[in-house]
């Protein structure tokens, strides 16, 4: 065999396979092939992409959400056992029994939530040295330890107690508060990250959609030239098929887009207002009774209550502003309130302090007396907590919602893949056999 034969039999096959495209049955076997190799990869990419925008929801649900929370009880847990620790202090030798069950449910409130916030990380997130998870499960120890050792000298009498007691609030709030706030931000963040995720626009969801409607278009204009047939039963089958999958797909994301930006505006961002409120609120209180431990030495602290109660002024102005329910709007309008009268009875108690009535201070300051301090920073506490609950609650209907309109989709979504592919293999092959 010459070289010149040799080349032309090579090249025949492709000539034939070139001759073949260009014929109504190649054209046809192309776009059968084509349909099923498109509808089944759209239909497969549609699927995980859904499927990714439910396991967001699925973290915002039983994981970021519900760390988040757990976040901010430790640092409230952890804030209200310091100046719980500070006012029992106050009342010289042994504390009252409800301060002191106060306290414990403190303690035992952060050390429970500690053990979700840890049971729920990776353990190179709980043992790395800069880890709040490792400042918060180290140093709370030490802090009981030293608030211990404060109350049992305060017992005996002994001046001893006082420092004892500044070094375990110094040690709250210069380590174990910063924790506890870098914590609660992370995982704020998580929240805000997996809201992106589950209600992001479906960019791909709508494109592969198209791309399958518009190949099937095509295929049915050249059907309906070639074979003057209007309509071609299985193309008209795999087209109505991957209509309702777009549809459905379209219907589902947006809705899902819709709840989750509701629980953005009627849940996490207020939330996140009402936390950092409620968290001025107990370092304001934590100051007001250092303040007085300190016995002349407070400065430092009156000066900080003065900065956070105007911070929390703001947000409480804020939190009003932000909220969409009648029920939130009237506790932290209630918890405004609250919070002018807390001061008035702050100005006294300092005004006390400040002209030698030590004693009638401390009575302002931890006794359950209408006119005190510490009756106007429980109920704004509670104010506070139960704005927090109902807007928590609107963040996980909100949720719920929003898993509720992609329920079955991913199925479905399947099924009309194959659906669309067998249509338009069906529909083809009828018109192939024609040219046998």
């Amino acid at each position: 065999m010459t070289i010149t034969n040799y080349r032309a039999a090579r090249s025949r096959p492709l000539r034939q396979v070139t001759e073949l495209a260009r014929t109504t049955p190649g054209v046809l076997g192309a776009l059968a092939l084509l349909l099923v190799v498109v509808g089944v990869t759209a239909g497969v990419f549609t699927a995980v992409s859904v499927q990714r925008r439910a396991q967001a929801l699925e973290d915002l649900a039983t994981r970021s959400g519900p760390l988040s929370v757990a976040a901010q009880e430790i640092y409230r847990s952890l804030s209200d056992a310091d100046a719980t620790a500070s006012g029992a202090f106050l009342a010289g030798g042994l504390e009252p029994p409800a301060v002191r069950a106060r306290f414990e449910q403190d303690i035992a409130q952060a050390s429970n939530a500690l053990a979700i916030a840890v049971a729920a990380r990776e353990p190179a997130d709980v043992t790395a040295p800069h880890s709040p998870l490792t400042t918060l499960s180290g140093q709370l120890p030490v802090y009981t330890g030293l608030v211990e050792t404060a109350r049992v000298n305060n017992r005996q009498g002994l001046p001893l107690g006082i420092a004892y007691q500044r070094e375990a609030s110094n040690l709250m709030r210069t380590q174990l508060l910063p924790a506890a706030q870098q914590l609660y931000d992370d995982e704020i963040g998580r929240v805000s990250a997996d809201q992106n995720r589950a209600g992001g626009f479906p960019f791909a969801e709508l494109l592969l959609g198209l791309a399958v409607l518009a190949v099937l278009v095509v295929a049915q204009i050249y059907v309906r030239r070639r074979t003057n047939r209007v309509f071609n039963v299985g193309l008209v089958a795999a087209t109505v098929a991957a209509v309702i999958s777009l549809v459905w797909v379209s219907v589902a994301a947006f809705s899902v887009i819709s709840s989750v930006d509701d629980s953005r505006i009627d849940g996490s961002i207020q939330v996140d207002v009402l936390a950092r409120a409620r968290i001025a609120t107990l370092q304001a209180r934590g100051d007001e009774t250092l303040t007085l431990v300190a016995r002349g030495t407070g400065k430092v602290y009156e000066d900080d209550f003065d900065q956070v109660t105007r911070s929390l002024s703001g947000l409480l102005n804020e939190a009003v502003g932000k909220a969409t329910d009648g029920a939130v709007s009237a506790k932290v309008t209630s918890a405004r309130s609250t919070t002018d009268e807390w001061l008035r009875a702050h100005d006294e108690l300092r005004k006390q302090d400040d002209g030698g009535n030590y004693a009638a201070a401390v009575r302002l300051a931890i006794a359950a007396v209408p006119e005190g301090t510490a009756a106007a920073f429980d109920k704004l506490d509670t104010d506070l907590r139960g704005a927090i609950d109902l807007t928590r609650a609107a963040f996980n209907a909100r949720i719920r919602d929003a898993n509720d309109a992609l329920g079955g989709t991913v199925v479905v979504v399947s099924l009309l893949a194959l659906v669309v592919a067998a249509g338009a293999t069906a529909g083809l092959w009828q018109r192939l056999k024609e040219y046998r």
